[in-house]
């Protein structure tokens, strides 16, 4: 049984990765295509957003969905919706269909992420829930950084990415259907319905669900706008690839550090000193203009420093909650990351347009920093704590 808990798990992860990988690649593949057609920074900023408009969407039934159709059989929709819309990229070449698909992507990569992370969130004793959900982002990172290195495959022609892509979601589908059994949840965990809910989660553990919203800003705008404004600095596309996997591999190196030390040291210290630190870190990447070395060493540590920021802030937010609202909490951490991602491109992109290149990491690296100056006013009370002695 233990073996087989953990070959699920392990499935499990392979998912995270796929949506990860998808993510990485779609968002830096599609905004070069778009600016060599010449599709200015605001509209292909917009279009970039429609993948997160679809997470979003998913966001707001994918708790419902899991009620009602299962755990398996969401992984299974959002892995078949991800699978079809990928070869019809290259084969519909409008940026009016391309919008439409994203959407489609984006429901789909939300339910794999929205289940998977619950999944491991509920089988994950306590004591192992730091660990666990730092390879759960980690496997993410692993995704998030090779994507972009499929930007090289279009040189064999466009459609050769979208369909290499698609048939790597395939092997996963077949491992899903196969070999994931069906995760039923505790009675206790479906009785926690109503809106009343939601105000308690904000209330004790608001700090504790921003970091998910950083972490959809920071990754939508760096894929979807650092592309245009590599190019229009004078970088080339395989520059701009190598930065993008250098944030993905400085998450990687520092997750499951931060992880550890967030266990012994406390969360909250630990991503108020990330968020401000990293913050800091991307506002000084204008300064560095074209020099390769330079912008590769501040994304590696400003990538390693939030990187982690959604794991953390979701296992922070376990510490503070009961059992029985961590599905919703992590609808609402799901949430957050919807709208991050949704409006980084487009406020990334505006800022291109009508102000400064530079202010794509000065926005970015000021809501970083804001993010820990609020940490000191956190108290961070448990409500589990404090409904035990009540009881």
């Amino acid at each position: 049984m233990a073996s087989r808990s953990a070959f699920s798990y392990y499935i499990l992860l392979g998912i995270v990765v796929m949506a990860g990988l998808s993510q990485g690649l779609l968002l830096p593949l599609l905004s070069i295509l778009l600016e060599q057609q010449g599709v200015s920074a605001s509209v292909n900023g917009l279009n970039s957003a429609a993948l997160y408009i679809g997470s979003f969407a998913m966001t707001l039934v994918a708790e419902r969905l899991v009620g009602v159709v299962g755990f398996k059989k969401l992984l299974i929709g959002g892995l078949l919706m991800v699978m079809i819309a990928l070869p019809l990229f290259p084969l519909i070449p409008s940026i009016g269909v391309w919008f439409v698909l994203r959407l489609i992507v984006g429901a789909g990569d939300s339910a794999l992420n929205y289940v998977a992370q619950l999944w491991v969130l509920l089988v994950t004793p306590a004591e192992n829930r730091g660990r666990n959900l730092s390879l759960y982002g980690m496997s993410y990172g692993i995704g998030f950084s090779i994507g972009p290195l499929g930007i090289g495959l279009v040189d064999y022609g466009d459609y050769v990415p979208f369909v290499s892509l698609a048939v790597l979601f395939l092997v996963v589908f077949i491992f899903v259907l196969r070999y994931l059994p069906e995760y039923k949840p505790e009675r206790d965990l479906q009785e926690q319905k109503g809106f009343a809910r939601f105000p308690r989660i904000y209330r004790y553990a608001w700090f504790a669900l921003i970091p998910a919203f950083l972490y959809g800003y920071m990754e939508a705008s760096l894929n979807g706008n650092f592309p245009v404004y590599g190019l229009r600095i004078g970088l080339v596309k395989e520059d701009i690839a190598l930065l993008l996997l250098c944030i993905g591999i400085g998450g990687l190196i520092l997750q499951l550090p931060l992880g550890m030390l967030s266990d012994r040291f406390g969360r909250r210290p630990i991503l108020i000193t990330a968020g401000i630190y990293g913050g800091l870190l991307f506002a000084l990447v204008p300064f560095a203009g074209t020099h390769l070395w330079a912008n590769m060493a501040l994304f590696l540590v400003a990538g390693g420093l939030v990187g982690s920021f959604y794991s953390l802030g979701m296992a922070y937010a376990a510490d503070l909650l009961p059992r029985a609202l961590i599905p919703s909490a992590n609808v609402v951490a799901s949430f957050h990351f919807s709208l991050g991602s949704m409006v980084g491109p487009g406020i990334g992109g505006f800022g291109m347009q009508h102000g400064s290149p530079f202010l794509l990491f000065w926005i970015m690296g000021g809501a970083y920093v804001l993010f820990g100056m609020l940490g000191f006013f956190f108290r961070g009370k448990s409500l589990k704590n404090i409904e035990k002695k009540a009881a």
